[in-house]
């Protein structure tokens, strides 16, 4: 009997979006433990969470219609950085495992890193919600190194390095034979997926080696002098980025001197990032000889990030256009020496950007949710303001007329909330990138984006975020077209 039973345990199926929130929960256990101020961050955040959640009861209400309010408290990002094709390919199938994708493309060589870039998430609503877990994966530019020794030097020391361990491998091949991983193949692959981002404080280059990396360029030095592409950040979501930045100052959390992203607004748009500032660690550089020289290393850090509604390519030009024009004006890098000028810039700038949902909506600026509101009767069919027949057509191919649309919102017959920006923002990247590597000799790279080799070395072409966030605004207009009909 006991043997039946077994048989019959070892043969349930793991669905990857469990997979991949036991690895996000057992990836913000390691780090945590590795960086005990990163614990104090999550308290923090959970802190202003709830405060927020209290005494703003419409916040609470509009999270609870687009089912993220149970996500909100396991949120988290990573981010990682990689030195090969080889190491980008592995990572990609490694990622799928836990139904992880790569969305958008991400060059941050113009704001002065040598990396481009993905996100590897999820791409549909239900799986987000029940494990929103993202990594923000780079892929070192080594034809960005303008010192051909150099980076002869560190093309070899990657080509020697393995950062996966041969029964992740194992278990990455049997999902993609199968399709699927049992209890205790899915157990076993959050264990030995998880080395992969672990910290090593032993490295495999000589100091002086790592010193000449760290000349070209900070990350340079942390993607190719390490044993792997240990987790560099976890970032928890907040619903008040400026309180956190605030309370960080008070419990002796050094952030950063900007909040990177657009400023404080009463409807959030994309995206707003701080951190404390990275550790210095202490790392023990193997010399030619085989013995070990202490010396120190700066990289790793906490990061936090405020969600707002997702744009649309209208809305995300008006951003872009917006942004650009307030560096511009400031003239350099914003820093802690001009945060507060950027600030009133930046604000003064972004006065041209509407601040309320319904603007957003009507103007197509961004995306969002369409729900028919079940407490509320539909209008009669001898309401004269509404073409009851145009709701009746446009089911069968998800169109409705705006002016049918507006009447339906107004008579608040449907309701719209907004679609959360589930990405990153390169300008913003950088700064973060920047700040924690205390890197600012390069201000550009000269070279063009190259995401042909990017998704070469990948082995699939990137999805395009924007047509995911349409994808899901039309998703929800044909289920509320649906209710609808049903409901006349």
């Amino acid at each position: 009997m006991n043997n039946n039973k077994n048989v019959m345990e070892s043969d349930k199926l793991k669905d990857s979006n469990a997979i991949r929130h036991e690895f996000s929960m057992a990836m913000s256990s390691m780090y945590q433990s590795e960086v005990p101020l990163y614990g104090d961050l999550l308290d923090l955040v959970a802190e202003v969470n709830t405060e927020v959640l209290t005494q703003h009861s419409e916040i609470k209400e509009q999270l609870e219609h687009t089912g993220e309010i149970d996500r909100i408290s396991m949120e988290r990002h990573g981010a990682i950085r990689l030195g090969t094709a080889a190491e980008l390919h592995m990572m990609r199938r490694l990622f799928a495992v836990m139904g992880m994708y790569p969305v958008g493309y991400y060059d941050l060589a113009p704001a002065g890193v040598p990396v481009h870039s993905t996100a590897f998430r999820a791409i549909d609503t239900q799986a987000l919600n029940q494990s929103p877990f993202r990594v923000f994966t780079s892929l070192l530019r080594l034809d960005l190194i303008d010192d051909e020794v150099l980076k002869k030097e560190a093309v070899a020391v990657l080509a020697n390095r393995q950062i996966f361990t041969a029964n992740a491998i194992s278990l990455i091949e049997r999902f993609e034979e199968k399709g699927n991983l049992t209890l205790e193949e899915g157990k076993q692959f959050v264990k030995e997926a998880l080395e992969t981002f672990r910290w090593h404080d032993k490295t495999p280059v000589s100091k002086k080696l790592y010193q000449r990396l760290s000349e070209q360029h900070g990350l340079i030095a942390d993607v190719v002098a390490f044993k792997g592409p240990h987790i560099n950040h976890l970032t928890p979501r907040t619903l008040d980025i400026d309180t956190v930045q605030q309370g960080m100052l008070a419990k002796g959390i050094p952030p950063k001197a900007i909040i990177e992203g657009p400023p404080k607004r009463d409807c959030p748009i994309l995206l707003r990032q701080t951190s404390f500032k990275a550790l210095e660690e202490t790392v023990s550089f193997k010399n030619p000889e085989g013995d070990y020289e202490q010396g120190h290393h700066t990289a790793r850090f906490g990061e936090i990030e405020q969600r707002g509604v997702a744009l649309t390519p209208k809305g995300r030009s008006l951003y872009d256009q917006l942004l650009n024009q307030s560096r511009e004006q400031l003239g350099v890098t914003p820093n802690e020496d001009n945060a507060v000028e950027y600030y009133q810039i930046l604000e003064n700038a972004f006065e041209a950007f509407p601040d309320d949902y319904r603007t957003l909506h009507d103007e197509g600026l961004a995306y969002f949710y369409y729900q028919a509101v079940n407490d509320s009767p539909y209008p009669s069919s001898s309401d004269s303001e509404l073409n009851l027949d145009s709701l009746e057509e446009s089911y069968s191919d998800d169109s409705i007329s705006k002016q049918t649309m507006t009447q339906l919102i107004e008579k608040g017959v449907v309701r719209f909330e907004p679609i959360v920006y589930e990405d990153f923002l390169p300008v913003s990247a950088a700064g973060i990138f920047q700040s924690n590597l205390h890197d600012d000799k390069q201000s550009s790279y000269k070279g063009n984006s190259n995401q042909n080799e990017f998704e070469k070395a990948l082995g699939v072409h990137v999805y395009d975020e924007l047509a995911l966030y349409a994808d899901q605004q039309a998703e929800s207009l044909h289920k509320c077209l649906f209710r609808l009909k049903y409901s006349i």
